[in-house]
């Protein structure tokens, strides 16, 4: 028995050895044998070849967005090539998380974000492995909100249960629909089940078109859907993104590691980058047009006008203004602030809850080494930028911060007649029992207000102090409501709101509530 079970050991054993070493074998096969094979083979080409015209590849995630054209063209790449640079381009169709997931992996070394979007998919992730190097462009028109006159007269009038909104999920127009959702008081308007999906702009407008509401639905397109969607008498705009600043804004990132090894490279490309946005600015049009050709979408010369129109591309004195580098008021927001008020807005709609996102690291999202240092060598795009464009001079041509300005003066008569838009959602503004003296917490609330209108440049302000029902006979209830609402005009304007845009009145509360006694902020627009 003792000598069979040996017997059986051994064979055991030498099966064993037999399947170890026949696995060692197809490792040494398929593994280590085209490891070493390629590595002679490098070392053969490293030995045998020549360096070559390009020290970094450098792989790039965007989508077919009109406003990455000059990321897309001719003259782009010859200004990489100069530099050393090899672009490729990874068209991903938008897929934003797709885009940051490459770019952890290293799959990919720099990609443009939406603002919201690079928020919402580091808060999803729980991390952010690229961080803000330079503002790319800025949406001023070409995304808006359309409704039906009889149905949806003004914003307001989607204060209502069963209001909706037809979109294409995290699209430019999505976040817009949130702005408003979250800057304007629409108590009743739906907090779940708004959205009323669609594929892309297209489909928006087809369904725009073919429908006929019995409730209050608006739908958010974008250029050319929107100027198609106007020739409808009955269509109008609720709201576009002229009329806000600072929110849909795209920017270029970078992979940290990256940026750290290799910083040459990096700031190289968004001197490039700098030097063909200023060498196209008079021919952003053609750009368009060639930019569409090259993806077989042809468009007519209207069509790419109105599309240039509704995008801001930003120059270099504007980027050193978004970072703090040259003072600029409250025309340009600090990259810092766009940040603050694009979660703002992304945590009052529930896109991610507030405790998801820590305010305090907001520094830690963007690097401004690269545009300090080119602001203090007195970097200027058109320098070396000859002959990126075939048919201009190039030069140094001069580059403005551009301002939106004022709004101009209204009679008495305008205001009487302003087109009221709707309601701006204020935490409650809270007054002194009998007397116009705000508290301490009401100044914050006001002082928030006045951030929040810089960011609605269009829209003019009525602060409307209202009467207890059952008062509005009585004159001193009257004057008390007026002084509360001068008082509000008065912090509001302490806080930079222009004073031509802005005006008090007092009407009857609706109700005894204490919210009655209060003010509001009607904003609106001239007809």
């Amino acid at each position: 028995m003792k000598g069979r079970r040996t017997v059986k050991s051994i064979i055991i054993a030498a099966f064993l050895w037999i399947t170890i070493l026949g696995c060692i074998a197809v490792l040494v096969k398929y593994l280590v044998i085209p490891q070493v094979r390629n590595i002679r083979e490098d070392f053969l080409a490293g030995q045998t070849g020549s360096g070559g015209q390009y020290q970094h590849v450098i792989r790039f995630g965007l989508d077919n967005f009109s406003g990455y054209c000059i990321l897309r063209s001719s003259g782009f790449r010859k200004q990489l090539k100069e530099q050393g640079i090899k672009l490729v381009l990874n068209d991903d169709g938008a897929d934003y998380p797709r885009r940051l997931k490459a770019l952890q992996r290293g799959k990919l070394q720099m990609a443009v974000f939406p603002i919201n979007s690079f928020l919402q998919c580091g808060v999803a992730k729980g991390s952010f492995p690229a961080t803000i190097v330079y503002v790319l462009d800025e949406t001023v028109g070409a995304d808006a909100i359309i409704g039906y006159k009889s149905r949806v007269e003004n914003i307001q009038s989607l204060n209502d249960s069963s209001a909706q909104i037809v979109l294409t999920p995290d699209s430019p127009s999505e976040f817009l629909a949130r702005i408003m959702l979250a800057n304007f008081n629409l108590p009743e308007f739906p907090s779940n089940n708004w959205i009323v999906k669609a594929d892309g702009s297209a489909e928006v407008y087809d369904r725009f078109r073919t429908e006929q509401p019995s409730t209050p639905i608006a739908y958010a397109m974008w250029e050319p859907e929107v100027s198609k969607a106007l020739e409808n008498p009955e269509a109008h705009v609720l709201l576009d993104s002229s009329m806000v600043k600072g929110y849909i804004v795209d920017v270029l990132v970078v992979e940290r590691s990256f940026l750290i090894e290799n910083y040459d490279a990096v700031k190289a490309f968004i001197e490039a980058y700098a030097r063909t946005a200023f060498a196209y600015q008079d021919k952003m049009s053609d750009l368009i047009i060639e930019d569409s050709e090259a993806s077989q979408n042809t468009i007519s010369k209207d069509q790419a006008l109105k599309i240039v129109k509704g995008i801001q591309w930003k120059n270099t004195l504007e980027n050193f203004a978004h970072f703090g580098l040259q003072p600029s008021f409250h025309s340009f927001d600090n990259i810092e602030d766009i940040l603050l008020k694009v979660s703002d807005v992304l945590v009052k709609t529930g896109m991610f809850e507030e405790s998801q996102f820590a305010q305090e690291d907001l520094t830690d999202l963007y690097f401004d080494k690269i545009l300090r240092e080119m602001k203090s060598d007195g970097f200027h795009p058109g320098e070396a930028s000859l002959n990126i464009v075939q048919g201009t001079s190039g030069g140094l041509g001069q580059e403005t911060l551009r301002d939106r300005g004022n709004l101009r003066q209204l009679s008495e008569e305008q205001w009487e007649g302003l087109q009221q838009v709707g309601e701006f959602q204020v935490d409650p503004i809270r007054f002194g029992r009998g007397t116009s003296r705000l508290n301490v917490q009401s100044r914050h609330h006001l002082r928030d207000l006045a951030e929040t209108l810089h960011s609605w440049p269009e829209y003019y302000v009525q602060v409307i102090g209202r009467v207890r029902s059952g008062n509005e006979d009585n004159p001193l209830a009257l004057s008390l409501a007026k002084e509360r609402a001068r008082e509000a005009v008065r912090v509001l304007v302490e806080n930079g709101i222009e004073e031509e845009r802005i005006r008090s009145s007092a009407e009857m509360g609706d109700s005894n509530s204490a919210d009655s006694q209060t003010v509001s902020f009607v904003v609106g627009r001239p007809q």
